[in-house]
């Protein structure tokens, strides 16, 4: 499997649907215009049997990082960061759930972030965690942000130690 990069001219992005709208319409509206500002990139996970279905998708971006927010040791190791990697939003599509695509999607998104932190230093990548998800970034390591119960990081050593 391989993700690529939305392309709207071939992705079926109406077809997609994960049962959560805001997700649904980012992908349907908002993603292209997005990456041609060079805001964001989403990447796809395609059928196998047909290209143009969408499988799934996760967007990333940089964010602004409150330092003061993280545990003290962090804090004290990071003091002058201010900005760390965004998995702004993954989804599957519901006709494919059950079949560990989310897990696969969030290990590509870490590898693509792991990759830029290595030309770009920031040390933590970070998660809005909504709709219940908080569970399934925690199995993997995130740890929610001391002000925010549902933004959850997790540092760029702890992912970089994870994949060897």
């Amino acid at each position: 499997m391989q993700s690529l990069l939305l392309d709207k001219s071939k992705h079926d992005r109406n077809r997609f649907n994960c049962g959560i709208d805001a997700l649904n319409n980012y992908l349907k509206v908002m993603a292209s215009q997005q990456s041609k500002k060079d805001n964001t990139r989403t990447f796809v996970l395609e059928d196998k049997t047909n290209s143009q279905h969408i499988v799934g998708f996760y967007t990333l971006s940089m964010t602004p990082v409150d330092m003061q927010s993280l545990p003290a040791a962090l804090q004290k190791k990071h003091h002058s960061a201010t900005s760390g990697g965004l998995i702004a939003r993954l989804a599957v599509d519901e006709r494919y759930k059950g079949q560990k695509l989310g897990e696969w999607l969030l290990i590509d998104a870490l590898k693509k972030l792991l990759q830029a932190s290595d030309a770009v230093g920031f040390p933590v990548i970070i998660v809005d965690a909504k709709d219940g998800a908080k569970g399934f970034y925690q199995k993997y390591g995130f740890r929610s942000f001391e002000d925010a119960e549902h933004k959850l990081f997790i540092t760029i050593a702890d992912v970089r130690a994870s994949f060897g």
